[in-house]
């Protein structure tokens, strides 16, 4: 019996075991589509700009301040966070300004654009994580179910990290009419999970699907894929740039900073409102996710190098990802604005808001929130968020 006999019943044994959040692996026609993407190179999807998709530094460090029992307690809220409660009402009127944003928590927000209706890595489980019984437990409760969100024309998915692509979600939502627009090789999860390929556009970066009027782009992003143990980095991550007749928006998904959100400003800007990643950042993991700061210079190189539009922070509050406090990122993302002179909303998770009208701006989290060191901020006279180069804008690091 070789090594390899010996291992292939283990092999098989695992496969058994991967329940079906774990997905689908691309194969046959859509394996082949992906080998022909010229981000596919040496077998896997490359990144824009080199990036560490491991955490960096010692393991043992890292445990220590994650388990920490006071750092633990940081990154939690102390009381109750703030869910808008009048969701379901606010939503029934379509938006006055022909654009409406309404972040559900964490990166799931509902874009009503030019009178249709896209929602962006819509996650309503508890848990980000194959099972129902670990991993990291929603900090509050989705603003209201799926079921009373009513019709969907498209959902938008960034890739299949399981706090953007979720089981029950998809599940429900397969049931319904909408259309899937994913990156390439995200289909194949989908697939797996009941909806049919007729309604999925799969796209490679720089490719666009037009739904009900509304054009989708698939733009670059700088992060990686995965749902299991074995990541063989054959599912695609993305950007989207979303342009209908009158408004322009966009959606990060996860990435670290790259100079390519000034192509992507160039080729599909400047954006009515963009939804930019500014949360679960660490110095462990420096390039796959940004500082609120970097978030901040995202969204400038993203609009043409000046303040424009509005700035939606998403991917925190929801789920603790990261060491750093739970409202860290809502607290820096507000001093960055002021300092760059962007307007940010800040609305509680399920406050709809319109970019051309008033901007909820008020700093709910402190009401549920541990006191903040700030360890971002500089002395009078450091240059402005604008002005900084990336190197310097990585204060995660600098901690």
């Amino acid at each position: 019996m070789t090594g390899a006999d010996y291992l292939l019943p283990f092999r098989t044994k695992l496969r058994s075991m991967r329940t079906e959040s774990f997905g689908a692996d691309p194969a046959g026609a859509r394996m082949e589509r992906i080998r022909r993407s010229p981000h596919f190179v040496d077998g896997v999807f490359q990144n824009p700009v080199g990036a560490r998709t491991r955490p960096s530094g010692s393991t043992v460090e890292f445990a220590k301040i994650y388990f920490h029992k006071e750092q633990r307690a940081r990154r939690t809220p102390t009381g109750t966070v703030p869910v808008h409660a009048t969701t379901l009402a606010d939503l029934a009127a379509p938006p006055a300004t022909g654009l409406r944003l309404t972040w559900m928590g964490h990166s799931s927000v509902l874009a009503e654009i030019d009178g249709r209706r896209i929602l962006f890595d819509p996650v309503w489980g508890e848990r980000c994580s194959p099972f129902p019984f670990a991993g990291p437990k929603r900090l509050h409760p989705a603003p209201l179910s799926l079921a009373a969100l009513g019709p969907v024309d498209v959902v938008v998915i960034s890739h299949d990290h399981y706090d953007h692509l979720d089981l029950p979600t998809i599940r429900a939502l397969a049931g319904t009419d909408t259309v899937f627009a994913v990156p390439l090789g995200v289909g194949a999860h989908l697939e797996r999970w009941g909806v049919p390929p007729s309604r999925m556009h799969e796209l490679d970066w720089n490719e666009t699907a037009t739904v009900a009027g509304i054009s989708l782009t698939a733009t670059p992003a700088r992060h990686f894929c995965g749902r299991g143990l074995r990541n063989q980095q054959h599912t695609l991550w993305a950007s989207w740039a979303v342009t209908g007749p009158e408004h322009r928006i966009y959606h990060s998904g996860d990435t670290g900073y790259f100079p390519g959100f000034r192509d992507i400003g160039a080729e599909h800007g400047p954006f009515d409102a963009t939804m930019i990643q500014i949360g679960a950042y660490s110095e462990y993991w420096p390039d796959i996710h940004m500082t609120p700061a970097e978030g901040m210079r995202a969204h400038l190189d993203l609009q043409g190098g000046h303040p424009h539009g509005v700035l939606l922070p998403i991917h925190w509050g929801t789920f603790n990802l990261a060491p750093h406090p739970w409202a860290e990122p809502g607290e820096w993302t507000k001093d960055a604005g002021e300092e760059a002179g962007q307007a940010v909303a800040f609305p509680r998770p399920g406050e709809p808001f319109e970019p051309a009208g008033k901007l909820p701006a008020e700093a709910w989290w402190r009401a549920v929130s541990q006191p903040i060191a700030h360890p971002w901020r500089r002395p009078r006279g450091a240059e402005s968020v604008a002005e900084t180069s990336r190197g310097d804008m990585d204060l995660a690091g600098e901690r």
